[in-house]
């Protein structure tokens, strides 16, 4: 089976909760941990032991969820998934989980199936990552494996989801992207059309690799979106 040895560390304090999705993770094939604290996740994530995939409730004892995962990306990288279970769903905590170095998030209430979904595709992506080429525009070059950009020797490293928008600019590199096909492809959701998600993570990345430097390589189409200027622009 596809799913068969894989590990996922349960972080949730409600109960019903954590048992419910362990129990549908093991039917299906996982090797499931359940911890029911931000600190106990920690301890069990500080034995360094490999787990494919980590879902963290953002509010609950001890350490929170954001704050479990900030400190997993600055020790182990970002090669595991991360996704946050919760019941904010406004722009500014969806921006915070991701920020935090998560790569996606699950609003509760939810139907398993659909976090199923997730989960599956994350791991699925965790396996094409280790295959993955540095990519490059210009002077710039993007490492899918560290999570760095390097722009004229200058390192700058980002998170989930800065990765996987900049990601995505430099495969369609001199072609108009709109809001909404960042956010199919980038977030892989149907957000709210008044979201201002992709305008906030294109200023993190403005601020990243182009501030510095006198060439600009992100651009604003007026009434359109968004471009990654070409190699030869």
């Amino acid at each position: 089976m596809e799913n068969e040895a894989k590990r996922i560390l349960i972080a949730e304090d409600e109960v019903n909760i954590s048992n419910f999705v362990g129990r549908g993770l093991q039917d299906f094939g996982y090797d499931v941990t359940i911890v029911a604290d931000g600190n106990a996740a920690w301890e069990e994530l500080e034995k360094g032991e490999a787990y494919d995939l980590l879902l963290l409730d953002i509010r609950m004892p001890g350490l929170s969820g954001l704050e479990v995962c900030e400190r997993f990306r600055q020790r182990f990288g970002y090669q595991t998934p991360v996704i946050m279970l919760t019941a904010l769903c406004t722009t500014d905590d969806i921006v915070a989980g991701l920020h935090a170095g998560a790569d996606d998030y699950q609003v509760k209430p939810f139907k398993f199936m659909e976090l199923l979904a997730r989960i599956n595709a994350h791991i699925r992506r965790k396996g094409e990552l280790k295959n993955e080429q540095v990519l490059s525009c210009c002077d710039l070059t993007l490492d899918p494996v560290t999570h760095k950009a390097i722009r004229a020797n200058v390192e700058e490293y980002l998170s989930v989801k800065e990765y996987r928008l900049l990601e995505y600019f430099i495969r369609h590199q001199g072609e108009v992207l709109s809001r909404r096909q960042l956010l199919k492809n980038v977030w892989d959701k149907d957000f709210d059309t008044n979201t201002n998600i992709v305008d906030v993570y294109v200023r993190y990345l403005r601020t990243k690799i182009d501030a510095p430097f006198e060439k600009k390589l992100l651009r604003t189409i007026v009434g359109q979106g968004y471009m990654m200027v070409g190699g030869n622009d």
